[in-house]
């Protein structure tokens, strides 16, 4: 029951991601915010409910989802912080995915799909690199996040 509602979570919130930049009034701040956000809840889901049979994917988790977390809280209480940041945002963000990828491969060796669930973070960080790089449009870069979380969850709900 618990992976179920874990992985309907991680759909919900790669469709949220994806869909309000299609809106058009959130600004990049706000959708940068947002996106790190909702990441950082969804690792300190995970990282909770895995804890009695993985301690240390837990706590790789939760320490990821607790540095996102306090990154996406400064950035909505703090906008002028992303002028500071807006250089290296892109690249912070693709780390970040590519790290969340790591994590999910170390975490999900015994599942049956939990390997392509890291494999999608790396490869969808690499090309959030990539992409930020050459492309400035911010409904792209989210897209690329909602898209993993989505890949997490329907991968997840098909090896539970």
């Amino acid at each position: 029951m618990k992976s179920k509602f874990i992985s309907l979570l991680a759909i919900l919130l790669g469709l949220i991601i994806i869909i309000f930049p299609v809106m058009g009034f959130i600004g990049v701040n706000s959708l940068i915010s947002l996106s790190v956000l909702l990441v950082s809840i969804y690792l300190l889901i995970i990282g909770t409910s895995i804890i009695d049979y993985n301690r240390s994917g837990a706590i790789l988790n939760l320490i990821l989802g607790i540095i996102l977390l306090l990154l996406a809280i400064c950035l909505i209480f703090n906008p002028t912080l992303i002028g500071f940041l807006v250089g290296i945002t892109v690249y912070l963000s693709g780390i970040m995915l590519i790290i969340v990828g790591i994590v999910s491969l170390v975490n999900n060796r015994t599942s049956r799909y939990g390997f392509y669930i890291g494999i999608a973070g790396v490869v969808l960080g690499l090309l959030y690199i990539i992409i930020g790089t050459y492309v400035s449009d911010p409904i792209v870069l989210g897209s690329l996040i909602g898209i993993w979380l989505i890949i997490s969850g329907v991968l997840k709900l098909m090896d539970g």
